[in-house]
């Protein structure tokens, strides 16, 4: 079933979370993404106060990096926030913006190995193993949680690159694409997906996560979105034109859903200046993909 959600971006203050959680959840969003972008508010606990105030939102992590964590740590986080929250939580992790990574000490000279390392351990843990492993990256001498949860949740992995991307379908349950990614690139990041995860003999389903920047409202709207993408991207495709009345934005994202995306998030505009309201439309949004 086709889902769709929200994202709170660090572009706003830890201090107005609250407000906006809270309309997210009485305006029918069925699910609030949280980033965690270097250096402003942390995922896990932004996720865990959310999940708190709220009674049915389903939280995602849209990305925590894991060059800044010990796996065993993550483990533990995500652990926890399930077994008080069950079913509620999505999280997600990848590579981190290199450069921050590097601002901090943990930029990892191959990504790729760090990220092929640090996913089936942290999926190990989460399923109540043993883990021993002793890696490039991650180093583990007979760890094993305390208090896994009851059912793992889903973990979803950021990837962008060809490589990344088959990696993703890999080791993770779902991908997760950026803002700026057109329909014609969720098709293809889905079919790489596919193939990582056929050749590590996985079945079942991939999951597709894609943020998309959307704005709501008439003309001032849209010449902001506008301005923004090619801020942002140096252009502003036609396909990434999401604005207008709820409506109109379900019609703007239906393509993402027929290019294979299972869930679409709507991000508001940085400058976005009615952060309640966004969340209101979302709501309605997603009623009608609820709807069919």
């Amino acid at each position: 079933m086709n889902r769709v959600g929200a994202i709170f971006t660090p572009y706003f203050p830890p201090e107005v979370l609250r407000d906006a959680a809270q309309t997210a959840d009485e305006s029918g969003v069925p699910e609030l993404w949280l980033w965690e972008d270097c250096f402003r508010e942390s995922a896990f606990a932004a996720a865990s106060a959310v999940l708190a105030w709220t009674t049915r939102l389903r939280v995602g992590i849209g990305v925590a990096p894991i060059p800044l964590r010990n796996v065993a740590v993550t483990a533990m986080e995500i652990a926890t926030i399930e077994r008080m929250f069950p079913g509620r939580l999505v999280p997600g992790v990848g590579h981190g913006v290199l450069e921050w990574m590097g601002q901090v000490g943990a930029r990892a000279a191959s990504p790729l190995t760090l990220m092929r390392e640090f996913v089936p351990a942290l999926r190990a843990l989460l399923a109540g193993q043993e883990v021993s492993t002793s890696g490039r990256y991650v180093s583990l001498d007979r760890v094993r949680l305390d208090w896994p949860p009851a059912q793992p949740p889903s973990l979803m992995v950021a990837g962008e690159g060809p490589k990344t991307v088959r990696l993703t379908g890999e080791v993770g349950d779902g991908t997760v694409l950026p803002a700026g990614s057109t329909p014609d690139r969720v098709t293809r990041t889905l079919a790489l997906a596919r193939e990582g995860r056929a050749a590590a003999g996985r079945d079942g389903a991939h999951e597709l996560v894609v943020f998309v920047s959307a704005a709501f409202g008439g003309g001032t709207a849209r010449a902001q979105l506008r301005d923004e993408l090619i801020r942002v991207a140096g252009g502003a495709d036609p396909a990434l034109m999401v604005v207008g009345d709820a409506e109109a934005v379900m019609a703007a994202i239906a393509p993402f859903y027929a290019a294979g995306a299972t869930t679409v998030v709507l991000q508001p505009r940085e400058g976005e200046s009615d952060l309640a309201g966004f969340m209101q439309n979302v709501g309605e949004v997603a009623r009608m993909v609820e709807a069919g």
